[in-house]
């Protein structure tokens, strides 16, 4: 087939980028020159530009662009309206670089990430096809994409539902507190603006969505049958993950110290901690986690980042001293059983060796992509966005995860942890949960065969583009 360039303008996030990047390499792998775009938010932090820049010179086989910084930051603003006002004045960057591409590359396609919906407008001026990629779980779509209906429903906002659960199309009740907080006050700028953003996803070609279709059958039935969106058309949606990363494995040079270490750790005996790229906990409740570790007495890899500024989590940290951020003695006295690494660790790469037996995590559904592939069940502690929905769905609906109490309170405390760790590590009731985990990896290996369900709706999704011949040998080439 004739290459032809597909543009994916990722959103502003390393959590949105990772999987954007894994989809340009599966437009590269059915022969399309792909290009990734993006911007960083307006906060500073240069993480999105950071991984741009990293991936560019690391991955040759896709062209990365980084778009400049379109509004200062201002901090008394939240973050988030920032964020999507930068997205909106990054529109002239965007149809500049789109034009300017588009005189020597025939663009087939251009795929926004789920934050970038306003771009869909920019396509619609270069009558190129715009498609939506969701980052997220298929289940979190189907609430998405019916919340502006829910919105007109009813006067009252989430914050003053206390105690109520909630009934979406397609998914399991959801209790109010886990609804994202940027939704809570439908009278706050970034609720209103939230709610436009999901009435624009509809007007997408379609939606791209990281999850995989055996994974999630009741909320993708509701999105195709459209009783997410009653009174509209409903776009076409695609399942085509999960799209992460691979184990490198034995393919780079020198592994990271923690893979050593798990080495000479006993099959399925470690507890993995780790919550993401974006959150820094504070040292209060580092401290509790340690006291709950340590009580627990099972073997341990975390990967530790840390502040003492309630105002800062979600702020790059410095690497602290782990002396003197974790209980006195506490590396002494663990230094057997467990390890503690600053700030980052190759997630994949520790969660598909044989040493892990269980995974502590903030419920990011990279994260929870990478955990179901690897086959190892998962302690939820939801922390922001919409990780408290993907709690719901990993512990109601999937049935691959438990709860770590407390998640929604000041701290989680040491006693819930070195329960919740225990039991999962060490009780039938653990066991059972990782025999239903490892089944779960069996649905995830099959959707991204050849002939997977993965596999099928990408093929769907190509020959639907406007006026594509795809080749019968794309088939075979999603993996």
């Amino acid at each position: 087939m004739e290459k032809e360039t597909v543009v994916l303008y990722g959103g502003m996030g390393v959590g949105h980028l990772v999987p954007m990047i894994e989809l340009a390499m599966l437009f590269h792998r059915h022969g399309f020159f792909a290009t990734v775009i993006s911007a960083d938010p307006p906060n500073k932090t240069g993480l999105a530009s950071n991984l741009i820049n990293q991936q560019a010179k690391e991955n040759h086989l896709i062209s990365f662009h980084n778009l400049p910084a379109a509004i200062q930051h201002d901090e008394n603003r939240h973050p988030m309206d920032l964020m999507f006002e930068a997205i909106r004045a990054n529109n002239q960057y965007l149809y500049d670089f789109l034009t300017s591409l588009s005189n020597t590359n025939s663009i087939r396609a251009l795929i926004v990430d789920v934050f970038c919906t306003d771009a869909l407008e920019i396509a619609r001026q270069l009558g190129i096809p715009a498609y939506v990629h969701f980052p997220c779980a298929a289940s979190v779509l189907a609430i998405y994409i019916h919340l502006p209906v829910f919105h007109t429903s009813t006067d009252t906002s989430f914050k003053d539902m206390e105690g109520t659960f909630l009934d979406f199309p397609g998914v399991p009740p959801i209790p109010v507190a886990d609804i994202p907080y940027t939704l809570q006050d439908r009278d706050t700028e970034i609720y209103q603006t939230r709610i436009e953003k999901f009435s624009q996803l509809a007007e997408a070609d379609g939606i791209l969505v990281n999850s995989f279709e055996s994974l999630e059958a009741r909320a993708v039935t509701a999105l195709k049958d459209g009783v997410c969106l009653p009174g509209r058309k409903m776009t076409p949606v695609y399942c085509i993950g999960p799209l992460v990363q691979k184990d490198k494995g034995k393919e780079i040079e020198e592994r990271h110290k923690c893979l050593t270490w798990l080495d000479s750790q006993p099959k399925g005996s470690v507890i993995f901690l780790c919550f993401g790229s974006a959150v820094a906990l504070l040292i209060d409740q580092i401290k509790q986690i340690a006291f709950g570790l340590e009580r627990s007495s099972q073997r341990f890899l975390w990967v530790l980042r840390c502040t003492n500024d309630e105002n800062k989590m979600f702020e790059p940290q410095p690497d602290p001293d782990l002396n003197s951020v974790l209980p006195d003695g506490f590396l002494d006295r663990n230094k057997n059983r467990g390890m503690v690494i600053n700030s980052w660790a190759p997630q994949v790469d520790v969660l598909n060796h044989a040493s892990i037996g269980g995974f502590v995590s903030h419920c990011g559904w990279n994260s929870t992509l990478e955990a179901i592939v690897a086959g190892v069940p998962i302690i939820c502690w939801p922390i922001f966005a919409e990780q408290g929905i993907n709690k719901v769905l990993l512990t109601e609906e999937i049935k691959v995860g438990v709860v770590m109490k407390g998640y929604d309170q000041e701290f989680v405390q040491a006693e819930e942890l070195e329960e919740k760790v225990r039991w999962l590590m060490a009780s039938e009731g653990g066991r059972v949960l990782r025999e239903r985990m490892l089944a779960v990896k069996e649905k995830a290996r099959e959707a991204m065969a050849e002939d997977g369900l993965s596999a099928k709706a990408f093929t769907e999704f190509l020959r639907d583009l406007p006026r594509l011949k795809l080749n019968r040998d794309d088939e075979k080439s999603f993996l």
